[in-house]
């Protein structure tokens, strides 16, 4: 089945059942090295981990490690561009959970980028980047215990699709002549818009399946957090596109009121039922009146939209989420893209699940990993229904390979994510509370160390930040 590898030949498949993954004891988990610092970060964080799973089990689970390859090492082993070579998506694909470390993005043609081609092939729809802080670590802001967010950024859609033309290509000239003469005219809404004949044009999908079925892990994962933090945040720009961020809300939203019914408040409903209860003789209109700016001001269509969304509201579910029950209810709100990143900043402790698109995730996961510590304590997954890739958020540092310095915190939170991802709680507390020990008592790498008041001196090599780590297991 292999060319150039060989499954090891102790341990079982990790299989999905429902979109879930069913883990036996003795798992094989296939791991890419990563390029650049990969050399340095891997073997320290597959250190740990292995720590972790034989003190939390004694024994009794064990991961049983298959190296494949990606980047620049799968050039080495099965030539000149061979960047992602078809063992490692099979291997992949059988074994279900991956983990890897940061990979070179190829320059000149073919792929794009392996972390992209990597998600679309496997059809990871989801990519979850927890941002939490941990005590001690340096950063720019005052406060930043108080952002403990997770982002569910879809992977697949949007114009990480990559269907773009540069400018000049008569493919992409073909196209914006088709759009300025016949399509853009034919839409009365576009007017006498006009796309200038020497731009570079992309396209940009958005699916209802792509952003139903990330919210829908949204959500489920929401339900399994502590009842303050049960709440979605639909992130959009569904002011200005309509039609492809301000769908995703609206399918959000629908996702949120007809699948999971029963276990949902949208923000508006809430203000609804809240309003009832404070005043349980207040008329619909009333109602209406509270929950809408301007309406005095509004047509009278406008008001009797509202005010039928009202009485749909109570009508419908005041006897499954009123009285105070939508207060157990996940709360699922929406917030417009650049709003968000302001408020992750200025009133960090209002958010806990933020739901979004592909562009819109890349700038928000980052802006947030600043805030608690940078990329080199961000941690990554790629998730969808039959497979799932762990992954450092960083890039491959290069200069700093082989030197034993850099930090391999990205990888190491990436395995706890995948640890909890398996059910394997115990042994991901464990490295938690290994990082939170070893930071809080100034056992650092390089790049924390430097940031540190006052500074640390001498860091920790990347090895002996991970054995630093396992020392503190049982802070």
């Amino acid at each position: 089945m292999y060319q150039r590898i060989t499954p090891p030949s102790a341990g079982e498949r990790i299989t999905f059942k429902n979109g879930e993954p069913v883990v036996p004891d003795i798992p094989i988990v296939p791991y890419i090295r990563g390029d650049g610092t990969g050399v340095d970060i891997w073997p320290a964080a597959q250190r740990v981990f292995d720590a972790a799973v034989a003190a939390a089990y004694g024994g009794q689970r064990k991961i049983v490690w298959f190296k494949v390859y990606a980047g620049d090492e799968a050039c080495e082993q099965y030539g000149t561009y061979q960047y992602l070579p078809e063992d490692t998506l099979k291997a992949i694909q059988e074994y279900g959970v991956a983990i890897k470390g940061p990979l070179t993005t190829p320059i000149g043609g073919g792929i794009r980028s392996l972390n992209v081609a990597l998600r679309q092939i496997h059809d990871l729809y989801a990519c979850v980047r927890p941002c939490k802080y941990y005590a001690g670590t340096p950063s720019p802001h005052r406060s930043p215990e108080k952002l403990d967010v997770i982002i569910y950024r879809e992977n697949t859609e949007d114009i990480y699709l990559g269907i773009e033309w540069k400018q000049g290509d008569p493919i992409g000239d073909r196209l914006i002549t088709l759009l300025n003469t016949e399509l853009i005219p034919s839409t009365p809404e576009h007017g006498k818009k006009q796309i200038p004949l020497d731009s570079g044009i992309g396209i940009k999908p958005i699916s209802k399946r792509g952003s139903q079925r990330l919210v829908r892990r949204a959500i489920k994962h929401a339900l399994r957090l502590p009842p303050e933090k049960q709440q979605v945040t639909l992130v959009h720009k569904g002011n200005i596109m309509k039609y492809t961020e301000g769908a995703f809300r609206d399918w959000g939203y629908e996702l949120a009121t007809t699948e999971f019914r029963q276990d949902c408040i949208t923000e508006r409903e809430s203000w609804v039922l809240a309003n009832k209860e404070a005043n349980p003789d207040l008329s619909v209109e009333d109602n209406a009146r509270l929950i809408e700016p301007g309406y005095d001001a509004l047509t009278a269509e406008k008001k009797a939209s509202i005010c039928a969304e009202v009485g749909a509201i109570l009508e419908t579910i005041w006897a499954s989420h009123g009285n105070g029950q939508w207060k157990t209810k996940v709360m699922v709100n929406d917030r417009i893209a650049d709003s968000i990143f302001q408020q992750i900043q200025t009133r960090p402790d209002e958010y806990s699940i933020l739901a979004t698109m592909n562009l819109n995730g890349d700038y928000l996961s980052d802006a947030a990993a600043a805030i608690v510590g940078g990329l080199g304590m961000g941690p990554g997954a790629n998730i969808g229904d039959t497979c799932a890739i762990f992954e450092a958020t960083h890039g491959t540092a290069p200069k700093h390979a082989g030197l034993d310095r850099i930090n391999p915190g990205s990888v190491i939170l990436s395995g706890v994510m995948m640890l909890e991802y398996m059910g394997w709680q115990e042994a991901a507390d464990l490295i938690k509370n290994g990082i939170s020990g070893a930071i809080a008592n100034r056992e650092v790498t390089y790049d924390l160390a430097r940031l540190m008041e006052p500074p640390v001196k001498p860091p920790l090599k990347c090895s002996e930040f991970a054995e630093a780590i396992i020392r503190h297991f049982s802070d």
